[in-house]
């Protein structure tokens, strides 16, 4: 269920936060099934390079997402500590690879803005937008939409 801007319900404003580089990131907590800390990945041959590949989930097979790779930030110095947010979609459940889970916050129904002209691709088309806080900009990210590509 993609989503434009003008159709987000802003009074369901709840997102749990997470980092990717230096950018505080958000994705709707109502498509958060699990957080998981750092886990064991089984590369796939032959996926494409933001496919990080795949883990075991209580017995599942999930797909992992690198979501640095996705957005074009490239692999991290770091891989050690690296959490997963678990997305269901389609019956599948995908593991969305982030740098840090923060917090959950919840947001004005006014917060959300449409995405700055200079918010660069791939970013502007896997964000719902934007909301500024005090010292940063949240980009709300549409699982979905992340989840799609990577089917394709």
């Amino acid at each position: 269920m993609s989503m434009s801007i003008e159709s987000v319900d802003c009074t369901q404003g709840t997102y749990v936060t997470l980092m990717l580089g230096e950018q505080l990131c958000g994705l709707p907590v109502s498509s958060v099934r699990d957080i998981l800390g750092e886990q064991p990945i089984t590369r796939i041959p032959l996926a494409p390079p933001e496919i990080a590949g795949s883990l075991n989930l209580r017995g599942r097979i999930v797909t992992s997402i690198d979501l640095r790779r996705r957005l074009g930030l490239g692999a991290t110095t770091d891989p050690q500590g690296r959490m997963s947010v678990v997305a269901e979609h389609g019956g599948e459940l995908y593991a969305l690879l982030v740098d840090q889970v923060e917090e959950v916050l919840t947001l004005p129904a006014n917060a959300l803005e449409a995405n700055p002209p200079t918010l660069p691709p791939p970013w502007s088309q896997f964000s719902r937008g934007v909301c500024r806080l005090e010292q940063r900009l949240l980009v709300l990210l549409d699982p979905e939409r992340l989840i799609q590509v990577a089917e394709a």
